[in-house]
Formats: structure tokens, C-alpha cells, sequence
């Protein structure tokens, strides 16, 4: 599934179910989705306008809005060797990543604004993109170990989250105490291509969940700000 083309999402936010009876339900799909990769933990840091125009978007519906954040896989603090640019983009109820290789940094506590100026600026990335992130600001930090599957055809994947925590961060002194954790959440996502949708009905019928809208960013936020 390429990550420049836009794809459909379809999220569902379970509070009643631990991760292994999800993961459960997944295998018995008649879609017949086996396990790829191995279980791996997700690191974000968000970024958002200093009065929080995205945050503000999404809560509102806005339909079409744009994230920034740096991901990487693996230990949250020490070197990191592959981080990635991702800019999210949004249109109703479509998603795409733009994607951009960074200059490998190290996460650690005292992190602030100012390395992280330096670690876009040794990046080189494009002029647009360097432009559009001096208007950002980090926001939040977020964690969770995901899980893998997908169908034979390829065509539809899903993705199991589990353990997510959440940090604050902001513009300097950054030691990542004011931790929350979201505990007994998991978060199952479906994902493909726009012009699969038709078929994906017959997919999400054998989940006995409800299908939501649901940002990690705007958790994270709700949670820290609780």
C-alpha cells in the first residue's frame, strides 16, 4: 500500500476487551489476515501551531488538516538511528504520509526546540517542508507497541495497538516526567485503498466493536490537559 496515495482508515477504540482476545478476533476474520513483521513499540513526537490549529481541527471535524511528527521504532530514549518525517494529510474521511528521512539524534531528557531546529535543518529537507515547520511547535510525545496483519491479496491491513503512554513536551528542559498511560486501551485499524472500500464492509460485520473516530494526538492531549 503506497504511503503517498491516499488510503481509507477505519478505527475502532476498545475499553472492554484485552489485546490478546482482539488479536483473537482478528485471526477468525473470514478475510483470513495472517501476522507480518513481529510486534514492534511506535514513538511519535507531534507537532501543532502554538495555538494548536491542528488539535483544534480535528475536535471541530474539521475535514481537511495536516500533522507533522518524527516517528521511530524501538527504545524510546538513546540513538536514534532511522527517525522519520511524517506529514499526515487529511480529506474527509482519506489519509496520506508524506515521508522524509532525518539525520539520526539522540532522544534523551533536556531535549528542546532547539535540537530539534538542528535536526531538520541537517536533514535537508525540502524548502516547502523546512518553511512549514518553523511555524510548529512539539506538542506531545506518545508510545505503543503495535502488532501487524494482513490479508493474503494484500489489500487490506490491520494494525493492533496496545500500551500507550503519553508525554508532554515543549519549547525547552524537556525530561519527560509528566507521563500518563492510557491503560486497558487497545486500538484495531483496518486500512487500504479508496477503491477497496466497497468490500470492506464484509470485513468490519465480523468485528464486534464499534467503529469511532479516534486520534492519538487528541487523546494524548485530552489526557495530559485531564
Amino acid at each position: 500500500m503506497p504511503a503517498d496515495s491516499y488510503r481509507c482508515e477505519r478505527k475502532f477504540l476498545i475499553s472492554d476487551v484485552d489485546r490478546e482476545t482482539v488479536i483473537s478476533i482478528v485471526k477468525r476474520n473470514p478475510s483470513m489476515f495472517s501476522e507480518i513483521y513481529h510486534d514492534r513499540y511506535v514513538n511519535n513526537i507531534y507537532f501543532d501551531s502554538e495555538g494548536r490549529q491542528n488539535y483544534f481541527d480535528n475536535t471541530n471535524g474539521t475535514l481537511n488538516r495536516t500533522k507533522f511528527r518524527i516517528r521511530w521504532y524501538g527504545e524510546f530514549l538513546g540513538e536514534i538511528e532511522n527517525p522519520v518525517l511524517e506529514i499526515k494529510i487529511k480529506k474527509a474521511l482519506l489519509g496520506k504520509k508524506k515521508k522524509y528521512a532525518l539525520h539520526p539524534f539522540r532522544m534523551e531528557p533536556g531535549l528542546d526546540s532547539r535540537l530539534l531546529a538542528t535536526l531538520f535543518n541537517q536533514s535537508h529537507l525540502p524548502d516547502d517542508i523546512a518553511f512549514e515547520l518553523k511555524m510548529q511547535e512539539p506538542c506531545l510525545v506518545n508510545r505503543y507497541r503495535r502488532k501487524y496483519y494482513q490479508r493474503a491479496d494484500g489489500r487490506y491491513r490491520i494494525t493492533v495497538d496496545d500500551k500507550l503512554q503519553f508525554c508532554a513536551i515543549g519549547l525547552h528542559h524537556n525530561y519527560f516526567m509528566n507521563r500518563v498511560y492510557d491503560r486497558g486501551r487497545v486500538i484495531l485499524e483496518l486500512k487500504y485503498e479508496e477503491k477497496y472500500d466497497n468490500n470492506s464492509q464484509w470485513i468490519t460485520n465480523h468485528f464486534p466493536f464499534r467503529m469511532t473516530r479516534m486520534s492519538k494526538y487528541v487523546r494524548g492531549i485530552d489526557l495530559l490537559n485531564r
